[in-house]
C-alpha cells in the first residue's frame, strides 16, 4: 500500500446530526404507533396473557432503541470521514465497529448525488458510488461540496456522462 496514504480528514455537514435524529424519530413514531395499536387490540379482544408480556418486552426494547437513536447520530458524525485522490476514495466510519474502506478509482462504475425530503430541508445531498460488487454512500454533504465531490470522483474514475 502507498505509504503516503493518510487517514481521511473531510467531514460531513454538522446538520447530518439533525437529519439522522429526524429520520430516527420518524421510525420511532411509526414503531410506537404500531405498538400502541397492538396494546389497544390486546385490551379490546382479550388476547392471551403471554401476548401482553411480549408487547411489554417489545416496549422496553423500543424505549432502549429510542434512547440510542438520540445518542448514535453524535457518534456517527464524530467518526465519519472521507477523502478522495486520483487513486482511491476513502471512507471511514463507525464508533464501535470502525470501518476504513479504500475504493480504487479503477473499480468505480458510477457516481451520483441524491437528496430526500429531510436532506432537502437542510440543503444537503448524499453522494453514492457504485462498483461492480457494492454500493457506498457519503451522507449529508452541502450541495456545492457534494457536486464538486461527485464531479471529482467521476473525473478520477474516468466516468463518461450519459444523457438521460
Amino acid at each position: 500500500m502507498n505509504n503516503s496514504l493518510d487517514l481521511p480528514k473531510k467531514r460531513l455537514s454538522k446538520d447530518a446530526i439533525k437529519v439522522w435524529i429526524i429520520t430516527e424519530a420518524i421510525g420511532n413514531i411509526i414503531a410506537f404507533t404500531i405498538l400502541g395499536i397492538l396494546f389497544y387490540l390486546d385490551d379490546r379482544f382479550s388476547w392471551k396473557e403471554w401476548i401482553g408480556w411480549i408487547l411489554i418486552g417489545i416496549t422496553v426494547l423500543l424505549i432502549i432503541a429510542f434512547i440510542w437513536s438520540l445518542i448514535e447520530p453524535f457518534f456517527l458524525y464524530k467518526n465519519w470521514r472521507y477523502d478522495v485522490n486520483e487513486e482511491f476514495l476513502q471512507l471511514k466510519s463507525g464508533a464501535i465497529n470502525e470501518t476504513h474502506e479504500l475504493i480504487p478509482m479503477t473499480k468505480i462504475q458510477s457516481v451520483a448525488t441524491e437528496q430526500g425530503p429531510i436532506l432537502r430541508k437542510y440543503g444537503l445531498y448524499s453522494v453514492s458510488v457504485e462498483t461492480m460488487g457494492s454500493s457506498h454512500t457519503i451522507p449529508a454533504l452541502p450541495k456545492d461540496v457534494a457536486v464538486e465531490l461527485r464531479n471529482q470522483i467521476a473525473q478520477y474514475a474516468k466516468i463518461k456522462e450519459v444523457e438521460q
